[in-house]
């Protein structure tokens, strides 16, 4: 989405500058939801290392705290996604002063106090935010002075990334600076036990942390949790809350290592040449000497014994339960996790995929849970699209041994279970969607067995070999002869007096043209002040046969309007936890606040894959694993429509860099297009239902998302059986079919059944919002749009209407 102060009705200056930039409201926070937005941060927050047990700090200790972000933290990344007016925001020297959990060393305290507010920071603007603020200058000496008065000392380094905001590999952004590293040079120098907590949205390089060794006792991650944060980071700091967050991306030992990290960036497109193999995928198959912290880790301050107490293979699932007793001196929780190795076979796999997972509720030193976690055929198998298994476009489970492990990460899991196929089994038949094509080929990674090892090899991506255009056309959909107005209601269709059919039959063709597209700008009329636009009934005729205007905000991190609103951890520490019922109660939550501020839909979750460390938005989304994001996602969208408004999952897909967004093109297999980058959303909708979709400003395969009838049409709808609306996000990219060249605009969207162009208008710039004529131009005509592909989409919006509104 593009910056809210482009728009047609107008607000005040301060009002734009509140809105675009975030800001503080005015105090008053809904008291529900805080304890959630507390607990959920401190339960993201990921420890890493933990030597001779220096944290939780006690009573006792005097803790020197370094770093300005003690004072300037950062609350959230930015953009759409992160800028909320909220009604307060807790730093943590602000949770620590009113708490007072431990002692702190004041005169420290007070020179970082005092030199923030000299040295204020710059907000920035759009696409232009800070990446990190430049640290306070402190002298050797006046470090080995605090050493002497503090037995614990405390580093804190921030990081920030958003919407058309890259992170880069240069120091302030993926690198330390060197006035952090001094910092750090000097207190490991000075002080015996030394915290490094990370304030970031996502994963910075850890070479140059590693390099410290011992010096550095402890590093906790508390990753950006919201207006809470500093209460939750100080509830981890103190031991009031045992950290049990987990890893939901691996850290390698350097960004080069990263299977993305030479097809990623590029302005005009990029090759998945890593294929399926993302994040731990490739790590565990290819090279496991390159990971520092591996993908699920993350200790606590107590210990757990697991053991498995049952595991079988029944019905088409693997069941594993096991027992998690707490053998340490402190209640806490832990995170399950179960990987399947499945046989290489003809198709080739990762060596470990996640395939299912839990949390334990909250267990007392001595205590013990039971933990059961099931993963479907589904899950366990692969997608042959070159027929290689000789199942072209199906997801099969190839023969041979498949083993089950149980542990708490990637790489600290046991076999626990095992069963042996005997031959191949299909366990779904598709059909090919979404190929590259012949001129875009490209060579992918693919393991190759040698003399009992793995080794890492290449081979050419498969060619699209479907017909397109015939495709469509023996598909559109039969149309309802127009009738004229015979005064039906959009309620008379929720009472089941008259068909949706008879109900559309009456909109003329202009008002079918306005249904598919919003209001025409961010900030409608229609819809409380702030909103990101409306959809539905956008003009008076609309209006006066029944249908609701409804009313869309930015989202994820909080409700994106002119009112106080209540901003929420990053999609990364949420995920983090690991604990779907928590996000779920979470976001129930920030639905209430919804109905109360007036939002009808929240534009959220955010849910691409974390493939590369750069991407600006990594802050937003969950993970480098689908399953994991796809769960985090249904949680957060059953939440969201468990009161009655909608969650709209985004950015429908492949929206995995920021820079030049608009125009890239993701060039990717059709394997790791059904495994890695649609699965999460496959998941969500399955799962949860959202009642819209965002589709992803990029291309997939040469194709922008919001023209791609084969990822909207045949795969959404068609195979996931999807029947709610889809949006494009905020503007689109004009350009005609390629299969029917007189086919423009928003005809070429409503044709791959993208039902709504938001915000309406034809450019962030335009002074109107009457309409552009492409959805009309060709109707009538040869191969031209349809009344049927109209109405379908007229369908799909008025059905979503009546599920939100009436």
């Amino acid at each position: 989405m593009k910056l809210l102060n482009k728009i047609i009705r107008k607000v005040s200056g301060a009002e734009v500058a509140q809105i675009t930039a975030g800001g503080i409201g005015d105090g008053k926070a809904n008291e529900s939801i805080v304890p959630l937005l507390r607990k959920a941060g401190a339960d993201g927050c990921v420890l890493l290392k933990n030597d001779n047990k220096v944290l939780p700090f006690t009573p006792d200790d005097n803790v020197a705290i370094f770093g300005r972000v003690q004072n300037d933290w950062f609350f959230v990344g930015n953009g759409s996604g992160g800028d909320v007016i909220v009604p307060y925001r807790t730093s943590l020297i602000d949770a620590i002063e009113a708490e007072k959990p431990f002692k702190v060393n004041e005169e420290l305290k007070e020179i970082y106090k005092n030199w923030s507010e000299k040295h204020k920071v710059d907000p920035g603007f759009w696409a232009h935010w800070p990446r990190f603020y430049p640290e306070m200058p402190i002298s050797k000496k006046d470090v080995a002075r605090f050493s002497k008065e503090s037995n614990k000392a405390v580093v804190i380094v921030g990081r920030s990334a958003g919407e058309d905001r890259e992170n880069v590999l240069e120091k302030g952004s993926f690198y330390l600076t060197d006035k952090e590293i001094k910092l750090l040079d000097e207190v490991c120098e000075s002080f015996e036990k030394v915290v490094l907590i990370l304030n970031i949205g996502s994963v910075i390089d850890f070479e140059r942390i590693a390099a410290y060794g011992d010096k550095i006792s402890s590093i906790l991650i508390v990753w950006q949790g919201g207006m809470e944060s500093g209460n939750s980071v100080c509830d981890v700091l103190s031991g009031k809350v045992n950290p049990s967050g987990k890893l939901t991306d691996t850290i390698a030992r350097k960004y080069e290592y990263y299977p993305s990290a030479d097809c990623f960036g590029n302005k005009d497109s990029n090759n998945y040449t890593e294929d399926i193999y993302v994040g731990y995928r490739y790590f565990e198959t290819f090279k496991p000497d390159r990971v520092l912290y591996e993908f699920g880790f993350g200790l606590s301050y107590t210990d757990f014994e697991i053991n498995c107490t049952n595991a079988e293979y029944k019905d088409g699932k693997v069941s594993v339960k096991a027992s998690v007793k707490n053998i340490g001196s402190l209640a806490g929780r832990e995170v399950l996790q179960l990987y399947c190795e499945a046989p290489q076979g003809k198709l080739g796999k990762a060596t470990r995929s996640l395939v299912g997972f839990a949390k334990t509720p909250l267990i007392a030193p001595g205590e013990e849970e039971t933990v059961t976690i099931t993963a479907d055929e589904y899950t366990l198998s692969s997608y042959d699209d070159t027929g290689a298994a000789g199942n072209k476009s199906c997801y099969v489970l190839e023969s041979g041994e498949y083993s089950f492990l149980l542990g708490v990460s990637s790489k600290n899991c046991e076999k626990v279970f095992g069963f042996t196929l005997e031959e191949d089994k299909v366990i779904k038949t598709l059909t090919e969607q979404m190929a590259v094509s012949e001129a875009s080929r490209f060579v992918r990674m693919v393991p190759k067995c040698e003399d009992g090892k793995i080794k890492l090899s290449y081979n050419s991506v498969p060619a699209r070999t479907v017909d397109l255009k015939a495709k469509i056309l023996a598909n559109l959909p039969e149309g309802t002869g127009l009738t004229g107005d015979k005064g039906y209601k959009l309620q008379d269709v929720k009472d089941g007096k008259v068909s949706l059919d008879e109900f559309v039959a009456q909109l003329s063709l202009d008002e079918l043209e306005l249904i598919t597209r919003g209001e025409g700008m961010m900030d409608s009329k229609l819809g409380a002040k702030g909103n990101a636009g409306a959809i539905g009934g956008v003009s008076e005729s609309l209006r006066d046969k029944g249908i609701p205007p409804v009313t869309t905000t930015d989202g994820p991190s909080g409700i994106r309007l002119l009112a106080t609103c209540s901003l929420l951890p990053c999609g990364t520490l949420l995920a983090c936890t690991w604990d779907t019922a928590l996000v779920e109660e979470l976001c129930s939550e920030v639905a209430k606040e919804m109905v109360e501020k007036g939002s009808d839909i929240l534009l959220a979750p955010g849910m691409n894959i974390h493939r590369n460390p750069l991407c600006g938005r990594n802050f937003e989304y969950f993970s480098e694993d689908p399953l994991v994001s796809g769960k985090i996602a249904a949680a957060y969208v059953k939440g969201i429509q468990s009161q009655g408004v909608s969650a709209c999952p985004k950015h429908f897909a492949c929206n995995n860099q920021e820079y030049n967004r608009i125009h890239t093109d993701a060039v990717v297999s059709e394997r790791a297009l059904r495994e890695i980058y649609l699965k999460g959303f496959e998941i969500c909708v399955k799962e949860a239902k959202p009642k819209n979709i965002m589709t992803s400003y990029n291309k997939i395969n040469g194709v922008w998302s919001h023209y791609n009838y084969e990822l909207c049409t045949d795969v959404l709808r068609g195979e996931w059986g999807y029947e709610g609306s889809v949006m494009t996000d905020w503007w689109m990219r004009y350009a005609p079919s390629p299969e029917f060249p007189d086919v423009n605009g928003n005809a070429y969207r409503v044709r791959a059944q993208v039902d709504v162009l938001m915000p309406g208008a034809k450019t962030a710039i335009s002074k109107s919002a009457e309409s552009d004529g492409t959805l009309l131009e060709t109707y009538g005509k040869e191969e031209g749009i349809t009344l049927g592909e109209m109405q379908r989409s007229a369908k799909n919006v008025l059905r979503m209407c009546m599920d939100l509104k009436m």
